[in-house]
């Protein structure tokens, strides 16, 4: 980047980029397909599909289900969750810091994430995030979710700043295309749930990081403030 651009909020996805919810999620999902004898799946395996969503895990995880046993599954594992929504899952190594680096410089940060409000607001709650957070939209605080820009906006107008001066970061395709409609600034995760097919390097974002530490450096170098 040439030009530093003027930033006044970071944007996070909320899993594989700002917390690493994976143990949690893979418990519940092992619970819920392991009651109609599906065998139990590790978290290395499942990880790649959180991104997309539990209805993805769940197709991954029970090979050979049909769509009816798929939703009863789903229900299954979701009511789980809510119940056991921060029971392992923690900050990505350095995002603690990450944050510290933010709103010690007077910047802004916020979550958009495709996670319903069941679970993005109790478990924002759980890791004391709440307070901290200028916005918080999940995938259904709006009619549309991401890739569409609409959350993005929303992100906007709640913590009172332009697109065009924020970044976010996420660690799949449409999290970045979900910024780029919004005209922010954006960088690819790969320390998050990617898959093996997934290539990063050709969605279009403004920057690889391969750690919440490569974001701090990212802003210094990138944007004033």
């Amino acid at each position: 980047m040439s030009r530093k651009f003027k930033l006044a909020c970071v944007l996070f996805d909320l899993d594989g980029t700002l917390v690493d919810t994976a143990p949690d999620l893979v418990v519940c999902l092992n619970r819920a397909i392991g009651k109609h004898g599906f065998r139990s799946v590790d978290v290395a395996e499942i990880r790649p599909f959180i991104s997309h969503g539990a209805a993805a895990m769940i197709k991954q995880a029970a090979t050979g289900s049909d769509e009816r046993l798929q939703r009863v599954m789903l229900a299954d594992m979701l009511d789980d969750y809510q119940n056991n929504i921060a029971a392992h899952s923690r900050f990505f190594a350095g995002i603690a810091e990450t944050l510290d680096f933010i709103e010690c410089n007077g910047l802004k940060w916020g979550v958009v994430t495709n996670k319903l409000e069941r679970f993005t607001l109790p478990l924002m709650a759980a890791l004391q995030l709440t307070e901290r957070a200028a916005c918080i939209i999940s995938g259904d605080t709006t009619a549309n979710s991401k890739p569409h820009p609409e959350p993005m906006l929303t992100a906007c107008r709640h913590a009172q700043v332009e697109p065009e001066h924020c970044l976010y970061i996420g660690d799949a395709s449409h999290d970045i295309t979900a910024g780029k409609n919004a005209n922010m600034k954006t960088l690819a995760a790969l320390y998050g749930y990617l898959k093996d097919d997934d290539r990063p390097d050709t969605w279009g974002a403004d920057g690889l990081i391969s750690s919440p530490e490569q974001l701090t450096s990212w802003i210094q170098s990138s944007a004033c403030y």
